[in-house]
């Protein structure tokens, strides 16, 4: 499989479960294809390295914390700076987030919400090499 498979690999040899396994997916008419299919990591700690590096894929790790502050603080102490969401009823706890969190694209309720090519791709930190987006202004600029 991809990197994306490797890295998954690399989660549950340091512990993280895999409750849905996109590794050797088959996609009929393509079955010689290099394919990685919707797989989810969990019971994933920061230190693992399905963490540490950053996963272009259909994969979605999942981190558990006891506080709003600690989630925050584990997102701001990742060296990527992609996206992230948060789930809540409470509109304080949103706001708080959005404020503290330093990501490109911060989802509320939602998932990380996907520019279309006509907004700014707005990753950070790790997650933005160069000088200009490639969607967005930047991207009509080119």
């Amino acid at each position: 499989t991809g990197s994306s498979g490797i890295n998954a690999e690399y989660g549950v040899d340091e512990g993280a479960e895999l409750p849905l396994d996109g590794r050797n997916i088959s996609v009929p008419g393509y079955e010689k294809g290099n394919f990685v299919g919707p797989t989810i990591i969990s019971n994933v700690k920061a230190n693992m390295e399905c963490y540490r590096e950053e996963i272009f894929g259909p994969v979605l790790n999942v981190l558990e914390v006891d506080t709003l502050d600690e989630a925050i603080e584990l997102l701001n102490d990742n060296p990527y700076g992609n996206g992230c969401a948060i789930f809540t009823n409470s509109g304080a706890a949103a706001r708080k987030f959005t404020n503290e969190v330093d990501v490109g694209q911060v989802g509320v309720n939602v998932p990380i919400p996907v520019p279309l090519p006509m907004f700014s791709f707005t990753g950070s930190r790790g997650s933005f090499l160069g000088d200009a987006n490639f969607y967005g202004k930047a991207g009509m600029n080119f």
